[in-house]
């Protein structure tokens, strides 16, 4: 379905002619507007130039490493980033996302999953940092002022870290928080490399969910790189 009434300016950076064309068909049909950069210098004169909306970016490129790329964008641009490219190690997906980037895809990507990552990135995006008293995906809901959690209508119990991680997860929906992120905004500073307090705790939250981790109706995932919360 077309959204052209949205009018986004979408920047491409990548080296690749035939990802760029195929990018610039795919996302014109949905009704964004493309401009592209075949290297990162480009990239990011262009981006200051005419700030974009979202950016893709190509972590393989001619003149620079995409995450310096990406460090440089970071230093003024806020927009969502989307990391396209073919390399999958984790590490570089842990670095990508740790250095600002708001999702990864590995090619080759299926077009819906491209369309719903970017979809994604800008209703985060556009949520704004004007105050939220409720948070709500599906029938779970979030109360901030009277830190209530209902689910179907029925009030959940959760431990104080527990809440703190659901509220985490929730503001950031949609989006791939790493192991670091989270034990950080969680646990503090001193607790980034105890992954195993993360474990325990969200396969706790996810059975107050009644969410299981094979068909996740709500918390997702990413191996080796951390956990995405549902928005719808």
């Amino acid at each position: 379905m077309s959204v052209a009434h949205d009018n986004h300016l979408l920047l491409i950076i990548d080296d690749e002619m035939p990802i760029r064309r195929f990018l610039r068909a795919t996302l014109s049909a949905e009704g964004h507007r493309v401009v592209e950069a075949d290297s990162g210098a480009s990239g990011l004169k262009m981006a200051a130039q005419q700030p974009p909306d979202l950016v893709i970016l190509d972590l393989g490129l001619p003149d620079m490493d995409g995450l310096e790329v990406l460090r440089r964008l970071r230093e003024w641009l806020t927009v969502p980033v989307l990391i396209l490219s073919a390399r999958d190690q984790e590490q570089e997906k842990i670095e990508a996302l740790d250095g600002g980037a708001d999702d990864y895809l590995t090619k080759p990507f299926g077009v819906g999953e491209l369309l719903a990552r970017i979809r994604a990135a800008m209703r985060h995006a556009h949520q704004g940092t004007g105050a939220t008293a409720v948070m709500a995906v599906g029938d779970l809901h979030v109360d901030l002022a009277t830190r209530t959690v209902t689910l179907a209508g029925e009030r959940l119990t959760l431990t104080p870290l527990e809440y703190k991680l659901l509220v985490t997860l929730m503001k950031h929906s949609g989006k791939v928080l790493t192991h670091r992120f989270l034990l950080r905004e969680v646990w503090g500073p001193h607790a980034t490399r105890e992954s195993h307090y993360l474990r325990v705790f969200v396969a706790g939250l996810r059975r107050k969910l009644g969410d299981d981790p094979a068909r996740s109706r709500y918390i997702s995932t990413e191996q080796g790189v951390g956990y995405r919360f549902a928005t719808e």
